[in-house]
């Protein structure tokens, strides 16, 4: 039902009675110094997925990269600790994994869920005239590029943790009750290249107001510093085509747009309210665009 012909959240699968199955895998190498919330943020970014396409996460499996002669067993531990309790929160199975000897650490989960077909949230349903919707602040690359260099305060990254590791169960469920057909998570490709494969999918223009999108506190001065990531620089590089800045729109506001995150929030295309989010654009007549005015 869904492939990868929309670079879509994850894939959708309908069984021969008719139920649908929803499939995705994420890992990346550490994001943050504490392990347990590396183990937990690594599980709510992979569980995202699943709730970016309306679907309930059933089962998941460890995707375990760890040398251990890098550090005590202790550290992995805490790692797999922190994603079993997110995933035994998110009400769902651990299956078990694979690991595999790797000097550089990464870990993740591959996750399938069920959804009902009629009910899933695609990127390639938005309408002219929805509403854009975002239901998490912005900003979680910068902060952790900061706090990589003891730049960022200890307040200015908990607050990242925090929401990093925050399901987005509840933003899926607010989103389907509300009527949205169109959603996406906003991770890596930053919220600009998310909404950009919105724009594309469905065939419309996205324009989102720079001074409507929720971040995270102190990332403002953090871009002053010089905290910019290589993510937002590579995403502008990929994007550049497809997004057009108003020119009232001041430098660190474009690069938050374009800042890659983690375990970032749904971006949702709907027509009504969507309890919890904040509104931050609108899906209007035209060809594949996005502008930020």
């Amino acid at each position: 039902m869904v492939g990868f012909s929309t670079s879509d959240d994850a894939g959708v699968f309908v069984m021969p009675d008719g139920s649908a199955i929803v499939q995705t895998l994420d890992f990346f190498p550490p994001i943050v110094d504490d392990p347990f919330d590396y183990g937990q943020i690594a599980a709510a970014n992979a569980l995202s997925d699943v709730y970016a396409m309306g679907g309930t996460p059933l089962t998941a499996l460890n995707v375990a990269c760890f040398d251990p002669d890098q550090a005590p067993a202790e550290v992995w531990a805490a790692v797999l600790q922190g994603m079993h309790d997110k995933t035994i929160e998110a009400g769902a199975v651990l299956l078990g994994g694979h690991t595999v000897n790797d000097p550089e650490p990464k870990f993740g989960m591959a996750v399938t869920g069920i959804v009902t077909p009629e009910r899933t949230l695609q990127n390639d349903l938005a309408q002219p005239g929805d509403r854009l919707w975002l239901s998490k602040p912005l900003g979680t690359g910068i902060v952790a590029t900061a706090a990589k260099n003891d730049g960022a305060t200890p307040e200015e990254l908990a607050a990242a943790v925090e929401a990093m590791k925050r399901l987005n169960r509840d933003a899926s469920r607010a989103a389907l009750a509300a009527g949205a057909r169109c959603a996406t998570d906003v991770t890596g490709f930053g919220l600009a290249g998310h909404l950009s494969h919105i724009a594309k999918a469905s065939k419309v223009t996205i324009e989102v107001r720079a001074v409507a999108f929720p971040v995270l506190p102190g990332v403002e001065r953090l871009l002053a510093e010089g905290h910019s990531t290589g993510g937002a620089r590579r995403n502008l590089a990929h994007w550049a085509d497809s997004i057009e800045f108003d020119p009232s729109v001041p430098d660190w506001r474009r690069e938050v747009v374009l800042d890659p995150q983690t375990s970032g929030g749904l971006a949702v295309a709907c027509a009504g309210n969507v309890e919890g989010f904040v509104e931050i654009g609108r899906i209007v007549e035209g060809g594949p665009s996005l502008r930020v005015v």
